[in-house]
């Protein structure tokens, strides 16, 4: 045999991270030579553990049975016989072998970390953590089981208590490489990235071949949005690791951020090569196809990933958006409703088919699974912390105070201030709690509403309601929507002032609104460039923009368009858009504020809608439930702006009787 004897100084090939003088060649740990015949004596198995240790597992395996036919119930021998299942992926067969190991001598601290191991691969978490906490109650100081158990908290999202055991293993063993990164990947999964960069780097600098930790750091750097810095980790990772699949997927995703989309997909075709079972490479894959509106393409690495992973929550929550997004809404409600069978307390896939509900217009279910939008980014992290408790429409209001308050985008509070008054109208007194761009237009809501600018000083009050959770309170139904009056007026001590400024009607005024936020995360379907806007101007109106900020890509192209008035920065907060949107005699606009200004002020609004809109203009209908002076123009087709220009400009040319 060409491969030395195990030295009593090596690792030992179990897996326990300790020396193998100190673990199964421990006194006593090997049967007596006298018990075994000749053949197979203890030398053979010392023989085993070297061809094991040396990763020849095949000629390792051969001799653990040829001494299990001898002596059937040895422990060590059945052990590391599981233990090369293990390698193999053999999980049951590695599972068999290691209990029957236990049965034999249930004093054995690493099998039962091995068998933990061993269900952690099979997904049986909870069996896995009883496993660690049985090697733990046998040998407190298993620095190696407290690393294991932490592994597992991780994948249970209990992850306070994995940097507990992480931490505690480090302190066991100050050299734990391992544990140090995988101390860096909890840190990493809570999004405390400075803890988790200083634990991988204390793990490199124990071991810089350790190309998890280099993988770990730049996934850390990667959401610091360090990305050179991240680049190089994840290149040192490969480097050390040329098939280390997991990091070209991240590679991946940070190219696709940076929108380097070939060399993504080429990072992503790559990982794809390397580890074809690999279910988190078309998860990924699909994300950023979904992103590039590249639908059907996303659905298929979405199914991909299903197809190795069929358990896959998330996938199938994504799954789902996409299908939305294609307006094949029962599948993707069963997208929805199998994520939330396999992870019931995923917030996305609960918020998600509550927005299919509220789009098909059922919105008894709609309403009650919005509220878990507390429950998933970015909301969690604004979640207000108020010792008094929550109404929703159950407990009397009558001669309480009420703090209504808002908590997502500017349209948002404009369209759920209508319910306001609906409070006041139950006895309560209401504080409305408003971002500061609104307060001047929102402080005429009512004499029996209270309006004041977000981070400003609280009164005292009795209970609180989240804006967008007042249509639960009251149990709004399609058919109950408050949609009655103007709820918002224009201040008439400004119109004057803008009035001058816009001088003698000719022709008709129309405003326009062609773009709204970035910072929305389904702009880049809502918002049109300038360009694709500039047809309607070929009728005879005055156009007026009634945006206050112009994206840099479509400043030029205003400033050359000198027939579109433009105010700018002129237009102080909200209050003066209103005066100005008073002033037109339509409104044309994309799905942004300005849209739900005109509605709630009672003007004519022509809103543009990409081909699956938000949720609240419903479906395939071309009036809103919320604004009864609202017209909807859909587009047909994903991306088709232009046929939707071109209806608006018939549609205009009717209304003006403009002949062609």
């Amino acid at each position: 045999m060409s491969v030395r004897p195990v030295s009593r100084t090596d690792p030992c090939p179990c897996g326990s991270g300790r020396r193998y003088k100190h673990c199964c060649g421990a006194a006593g740990a090997l049967a007596p030579k006298a018990e075994m015949p000749a053949a197979l004596s203890a030398d053979s198995f010392v023989d085993a553990l070297a061809l094991h240790q040396a990763g020849r597992i095949d000629e390792a395996e051969r001799i653990y049975r040829r001494i299990l036919d001898a002596h059937p119930a040895s422990p060590h021998v059945l052990h590391y016989l599981g233990v090369c299942c293990l390698q193999r992926g053999q999980h049951e067969a590695a599972a068999r072998h290691i209990r029957a190991a236990l049965e034999s001598n249930d004093r054995e601290p690493m099998a039962r970390n091995n068998l933990g191991l061993v269900y952690k691969e099979q997904n049986r978490l909870e069996d896995a953590l009883a496993c660690f906490d049985a090697a733990l109650d046998q040998d407190p100081a298993n620095a190696l089981a407290y690393n294991n158990r932490g592994l597992v908290l991780i994948d249970l999202r209990r992850l306070d208590d994995a940097i507990r055991d992480f931490t505690e293993a480090v302190r066991l063993r100050g050299d734990f490489a391992e544990a140090f990164s995988n101390l860096g990947k909890a840190f990493l999964e809570q999004q405390h990235y400075a803890e988790a960069l200083a634990s991988c780097d204390q793990a490199i600098a124990l071991n810089p071949a350790l190309a998890t930790a280099h993988a770990i750091r730049g996934s850390a750097l990667g959401e610091l949005e360090r990305y050179d810095e991240a680049f190089a980790s994840w290149d040192r990772a490969i480097a050390l690791k040329p098939d280390f699949a997991e990091v070209h997927s991240s590679r991946a995703t940070a190219l696709a951020k940076l929108g380097r989309h070939d060399e993504a997909f080429a990072s992503w075709d790559r990982a794809i090569a390397l580890n074809p079972d690999f279910a988190a490479v078309p998860f990924n894959r699909g994300n950023t196809l979904h992103a590039l509106n590249r639908l059907e393409e996303a659905l298929e690495s979405y199914d991909r990933a299903l197809g190795i992973k069929p358990d896959y929550a998330e996938a199938l929550n994504n799954r789902g958006n996409v299908l939305s997004d294609l307006k094949r809404f029962p599948e993707a409600m069963s997208s929805f409703e199998r994520a939330i069978e396999l992870d019931a307390n995923l917030a996305s896939a609960h918020w998600n088919l509550a927005l299919c509900h509220l789009q098909l217009g059922d919105f008894a279910p709609g309403w009650r699974g919005y509220e878990w939008r507390w429950n998933k980014e970015p909301l969690q992290k604004v979640r207000r912390a108020f010792a008094q408790p929550l109404w929703l429409g159950v407990e009397p209001l009558v001669g309480k105070t009420i703090l209504l308050h808002s908590e997502q985008g500017l349209g948002d509070t404009l369209q759920f201030c209508r319910y306001a008054r609906m409070v006041a109208a139950l006895g309560a007194k209401v504080v409305l709690e408003v971002q500061p761009p609104l307060l001047p237009l929102l402080a005429g809501l009512g004499n029996d509403v209270e309006v004041l600018p977000k981070g400003s000083a609280l009164p005292a009050f009795d209970c609180h309601c989240p804006l967008l959770s007042l249509p639960l309170a009251f149990g709004t139904e399609l058919h109950t929507v408050p949609a009655g009056p103007p709820y918002i007026r224009s201040d008439p001590a400004r119109a004057g002032a803008w009035e001058a400024a816009m001088g003698r009607k000719s022709r008709p005024r129309i405003g326009i609104v062609w773009s709204g936020s970035v910072g929305l995360e389904n702009d880049r379907n809502r918002s049109l460039a300038l360009a694709q806007m500039l047809p309607l101007l070929s009728y005879r109106a005055e156009w007026v923009s009634l945006q206050k900020e112009v994206r840099r890509t479509d400043a030029d192209l205003l400033a050359a368009h000198t027939e579109i008035r433009h105010f700018g920065n002129a237009l102080k907060d909200f209050a003066d858009t209103a005066v100005l949107v008073e002033l037109m005699d339509l409104v044309v606009t994309v799905d942004t504020g300005v849209a739900h200004l005109a509605g709630a002020m009672g003007k004519p609004v022509w809103i543009l809608l990409p081909f699956s809109p938000d949720w609240r203009w419903l479906l395939d209908r071309e009036d809103s439930v919320w604004y009864p002076t609202a017209r909807l123009f859909r587009q047909t087709a994903i991306g088709d702006w232009a046929s939707v220009i071109d209806r608006v400009g018939v549609e205009l040319a009717k209304r003006y009787r403009w002949s062609d």
